[in-house]
């Protein structure tokens, strides 16, 4: 199940408190001050990790508190730090104030973390005030309370390719095909109702990982359909892979289908027009595919564009389409 948006609640630990003692020993008469410092309060950390793909957990449990620091002890012992506490996320998410919205953080590499909140300081005990006016003080310092934030997580995936094209254009059947992804496949629009993550062999020691984006349809950037909640995960991707639905009814043109989606993922963000496309013409084994291509295939010439016709189910022309994908991605390594 994948989870792409939670929010979250962190509390860093308190400091502990600094110990009003007294040194108490044979044949000291006089003995001064002698109270310890009180330990840090453990920090908050949010870390990237490789192997989750989800913050699933993190919807289950929303709230994390750091452990407090231990008070301080007479003979000048301090008291012991309070542990820091990890959550652990996928690469990908950003962090973001849960009130103004305003980005935090955003762990894109493993092993990158943000310190989410940190930890109240110690007391200082009454060993630090004695001075020649006060040789016995008989006070110590509270511990500083940690901090605590509400925080709202989102997740984008990170994949060199998202696939985009119309709903039951064959997406879901393609990425089977040519990853170990195994997607949900069905005759019926909207089967996908998750985005897809799989990596995709081109040659030993050569791969690229790829993501097949749910259905996207007019009006998605007004949240229409599966809408804003998975155009997000197409902004990281290095390059659009765009299926065209060769068995798609008469009344449906892919030149039209291939405007609208592209008029839909630019409306959600300028930026993404500037990332490269292949275009794919999928279904090219079913009768009369041939014949549709060619008859829209001036519509692409003309904008400079090249379509590689090619079949999910049977694999015909697979293999050149993983190839122009391989070289485009060059650019970006």
């Amino acid at each position: 199940m994948l989870v792409d948006q939670v929010k979250i609640f962190v509390k860093a630990g308190d400091g502990g408190k600094g110990c009003v003692a007294f040194r108490r020993e044979k044949f000291v008469p006089k003995g001064g001050p002698s109270g310890g410092d009180g330990g840090n309060g453990g920090d908050v950390i949010i870390k990237a990790v490789r192997n989750l793909h989800t913050l699933l957990d993190l919807k289950y449990q929303q709230h994390y508190y750091a452990p407090k620091g231990g008070n301080g002890l007479g003979s000048d012992m301090h008291g012991h730090a309070g542990d820091n506490i990890e959550i652990k996320i996928p690469m990908g998410t950003t962090v973001r104030n849960a009130d103004d919205s305003a980005i935090l953080a955003d762990l894109t590499k493993e092993g990158q973390q943000y310190i989410a909140a940190k930890g109240g300081r110690g007391g200082k005990g009454n060993a630090h005030f004695k001075s020649s006016r006060n040789r016995a003080p008989k006070f110590a310092q509270p511990g500083e309370p940690g901090e605590e934030f509400w925080f709202i997580l989102e997740l984008k995936m990170l994949a060199d390719v998202a696939i985009v094209g119309y709903p039951n254009a064959g997406k879901s059947t393609l990425i089977s095909r040519v990853s170990n992804a195994k997607p949900k496949i069905a005759d019926y629009p909207f089967t996908t109702l998750v985005p897809n993550l799989g990596v995709v062999p081109i040659e030993e020691f050569e791969s690229f990982v790829m993501a097949d984006i749910p259905g996207i349809i007019e009006g998605a950037h007004n949240n229409k359909g599966l809408g804003l909640q998975f155009l997000k995960h197409i902004e990281r991707s290095k390059l659009l892979l765009h299926i065209l639905d060769l068995s798609a009814s008469n009344n449906r043109n892919i030149c039209k289908d291939f405007e609208t989606i592209n008029h839909e993922i630019y409306s959600y963000s300028v930026d993404l027009i500037e990332k490269p496309q292949v275009i794919a013409a999928n279904k090219i084994d079913i009768p009369g595919a041939v014949d549709k291509l060619k008859k829209h295939e001036q519509y692409f010439k003309k904008k400079g564009l090249q379509v590689y016709p090619v079949s999910a189910v049977t694999g015909e022309g697979i293999k050149t389409l993983l190839y122009k994908i391989k070289e485009e991605l060059k650019v970006f390594s």
